[in-house]
C-alpha cells in the first residue's frame, strides 16, 4: 500500500513540476507601473472638480456644517472635523499625486543629509 502511495505522489510531484515548467516557459514579460493612460482623462476630471469651483462649494459646505453641529453640540470637535474635512478634500489632488508619483524633488537635499547623518564624518 506504501508503495502505490510513493507512485501516487511520485506522479503528483512530476506533474506539477510539468505545470510549473509550461508557466515559466509561457510566461511574458511583466512591466509593473507602466501604461496607465487609460485613466488620465478621469483623474484630470476628478483634479479639477476637487481643486475647482465644486471643491470650493463642498469643501465650505463641510466647514459650514462644522460649524453648525459645533455650536449645536458646543463642542469644538465638530468644527474641528469640519475644518478638517474640508481641508482634506482641498488639498487631496497634490497629496494623492505626492504619494503616486516616482519622482521626488528633494532627493538630491535629502540623501546628502542621509549620509552626514549616518556617518557622522559627511563624506
Amino acid at each position: 500500500m506504501t508503495q502505490q502511495m510513493t507512485r501516487h505522489q511520485q506522479f503528483q510531484l512530476l506533474m506539477l513540476f510539468t505545470v510549473l515548467t509550461l508557466m515559466v516557459l509561457m510566461s511574458s514579460t511583466a512591466h509593473a507601473g507602466t501604461g496607465g493612460e487609460y485613466f488620465d482623462d478621469v483623474w484630470a476630471t476628478i483634479k479639477d472638480w476637487t481643486e475647482g469651483t465644486l471643491g470650493r462649494i463642498i469643501a465650505g459646505a463641510m466647514i459650514l456644517v462644522g460649524i453648525i453641529g459645533g455650536v449645536a453640540r458646543q463642542s469644538l470637535m465638530a468644527f474641528a472635523m469640519g475644518i478638517s474635512g474640508g481641508m482634506g478634500l482641498s488639498y487631496s489632488p497634490q497629496i494623492i499625486e505626492g504619494i503616486m508619483s516616482a519622482t521626488l524633488s528633494s532627493a538630491a537635499a535629502v540623501t546628502s543629509s542621509t549620509h552626514q547623518i549616518s556617518n557622522g564624518l559627511g563624506i
